[in-house]
């Protein structure tokens, strides 16, 4: 059996666009409903919801048996215990959120990657894992490194005026501009869309492509996910499940509802309250 490649890392690369969704309900049985729903990618959230590394698991077996759409997942902190377990799971490509340093990143690059002779070696652990598939990809330990792709998260005022050290480390693939989280460094907390956030993140963005590496974001609003494609964003969530099913729920109950006793079903493009980046 050949170690399979990873084709997002192969796409972002190539700076070809690939549309993503967020999932947080941290179940194999709706991640297998959205990876029939023809996104390039969905990212299993470890760091804001209720993810272990067994549903984890759950979720990519799931999100397998559709090999058009690629399982990316966020672990909950930049550890490099954690990221030896994920890569061992058999996840490509790995987001870590709040990187704030080169130094950071530099660790992270070690932690994804085997010892190698040829002076790019790292500090992961080896074992014969499912990432192997337990030893039936004979040249996995040789080709590993390779197809890791590893993404970090640039997402507060210290991370920005590191961005281009950051994003000039070998090893980084791409970096993902955290609205949320940005907007509340920067002083506008719950409004990423404020014009001082949103100039920051076009210059990231510039910032990223200019340094040769994917930059990537998340916006619920469809008119403001275009917006980033035009700017260059590579890698661009479109949404969450957890949106998705607040505002269609809530909008089809106000629906049948007497109009005195319902509230307003929530604009197509608005983010529920409590959405996270």
């Amino acid at each position: 059996m050949q170690t399979p490649p990873n084709l997002f890392k192969t796409a972002i690369a190539q700076r070809q666009p690939q549309i993503g969704l967020w999932l947080s309900l941290a179940s194999a049985y709706s991640a297998e409903i959205c990876a029939g729903s023809g996104f390039d990618w969905l990212l299993i959230d470890g760091e804001h919801a209720p993810n272990g590394i067994s549903s984890v698991l759950a979720q990519l077996q799931a999100v397998a048996a559709y090999p058009q759409t690629q399982a990316l997942a966020r672990l909950p902190v930049g550890d490099a215990a954690l990221v030896k377990q994920y890569l061992d799971l058999g996840v490509q490509t790995l987001l870590i959120p709040m990187v704030d340093t080169p130094e950071q990143a530099a660790s992270l690059v070690q932690a994804c990657r085997y010892p190698q002779d040829d002076g790019k070696g790292g500090i992961r652990g080896m074992a014969g894992a499912r990432a192997s598939r337990w030893g039936r990809y004979p040249n996995y330990a040789k080709e590993a490194n390779d197809r890791v792709c590893l993404l970090v998260q640039a997402e507060t005022r210290t991370a920005i005026d590191n961005l281009d050290a950051i994003a000039a480390i070998d090893g980084v693939d791409g970096v993902f501009i955290g609205p949320a989280d940005l907007s509340a460094s920067l002083g506008h907390v719950g409004n990423p869309g404020h014009p001082e956030v949103q100039k920051v993140i076009e210059d990231a963005i510039k910032r990223i492509l200019k340094a040769g590496k994917a930059p990537g974001i998340l916006s619920v609003d469809e008119a403001q996910a275009q917006r980033y494609l035009s700017m260059g964003a590579v890698f661009v969530a479109v949404g969450l499940d957890t949106s998705i099913l607040v505002r269609h729920s809530t909008a089809l109950a106000a629906r049948f509802k007497s109009p005195a006793g319902a509230d307003a079903p929530a604009k197509s493009g608005a983010a529920p309250a409590g959405a996270v980046y």
